[in-house]
């Protein structure tokens, strides 16, 4: 009997399966850390992704790719049920042995990374999650393909489809955890309209800031700050279009005001603040009364903020000389 050959379709089909698989596997991953990262933060690490790219992406891929993979499974089982001499494909073997190895391989890299970080006495709980996650899954997923290799899901399908249903449903709750962390599109959209916001305020700060060291005296209206020659025009709100408040209650002190969508997010780049520090009240409350913050509560918020000349001290030629007798 004649040995199938391995045609464009049969090596497309298992090369499409395992690059949606890879794919998969590491996107499962590094939702896994992301969402570790979060439960356990490292003091050692500074930044914090604004606005959760690496989750959103990772979120894409699964819901993309791990439909896929199923699909194109379920066309080399049935290309195999139709043709089981198939089996004997080198593009298969290739595929389940390569999967084979690089699950293998990495238990046992992820092994000897476990044990050299607890001898060095830097085993973390961050870290050991981390570690035992990759562990399971890469473990899984080894057993998964040496039982494909030996053929025991062809002697047991019900089985087959019971791990295909256990995994599908791991990463739909995978996934909507991940909205529970980043929020939905729509609050996400939200979330930066404030950064967008805070944004304005702090270049209108700015803006008012370098009238007063050039003029003396705080601005009457935003208006006054519009200048065409350099390039300056005050901002509006980008999602109302309505103009964000301005007014002075003494010489020094001004307070910019505008109409939030919610509390600052912990992970907002407008604030530069450690995630363990809590909202100030006052800010909640709708009066922040730091000049360093641009923490703000849901609905309308002010900052109230104070020049200090000594700080910002005002050009030479608008300081009035003293007459003289």
């Amino acid at each position: 009997m004649e040995k199938p050959k391995t045609g464009p379709k049969d090596f497309f089909l298992w090369a499409g399966a395992m690059v949606a698989l890879y794919v998969s596997v590491f996107s499962l991953l590094a939702l896994f850390f992301s969402y570790i990262d979060i439960a356990f933060p490292d003091s050692l690490s500074s930044y914090v992704d604004p606005y959760s790219s690496s989750i959103r992406f990772a979120m894409a891929s699964l819901v993309v790719l791990v439909p896929l993979y199923f699909v194109l499974i379920h066309f080399i089982r049935r290309d195999l049920a139709r043709e089981p001499a198939k089996k004997g494909l080198w593009v298969r073997r290739w595929a389940l042995v390569l999967t084979i190895f690089v699950a293998g391989a990495t238990v046992a890299i992820d092994l000897i990374t476990l044990i050299n970080t607890y001898l060095g006495g830097e085993l973390t709980t961050h870290f050991v999650f981390k570690v035992l996650i990759v562990l399971l899954v890469m473990s899984a997923g080894l057993m998964h393909f040496l039982a494909e290799l030996w053929g025991y899901w062809d002697v047991n399908p019900r089985y087959a489809q019971s791990v295909g249903i256990g995994v599908s449903v791991l990463v739909v709750a995978t996934i909507l955890s991940g909205f529970l962390i980043i929020g939905t599109p729509g609050q996400v959209r939200l979330y930066r309209f404030d950064d967008q916001k805070v944004n304005d305020l702090q270049n209108i700060q700015s803006q008012i800031v370098s009238y007063w060291q050039t003029e003396g005296s705080l601005p009457l209206s935003l208006s006054s700050l519009n200048d065409s020659l350099n390039g300056f025009s005050v901002p509006t709100d980008a999602q109302t279009g309505a103009s964000y408040e301005y007014a002075t209650t003494s010489k020094l002190i001004f307070k910019l005001c505008a109409t939030f969508n919610a509390q600052t997010q912990p992970n907002s780049p407008t604030v530069s603040t450690l995630l363990s520090q809590p909202i100030p009240v006052d800010a909640i409350a709708g009066e922040n009364l730091s000049a360093d913050t641009w923490y703000h509560g849901t609905g309308k918020t002010c900052f109230i903020r104070t020049i200090d000349p000594k700080r910002y001290p005002p050009n030479p030629s608008t300081t009035r000389p003293t007459a003289t007798k």
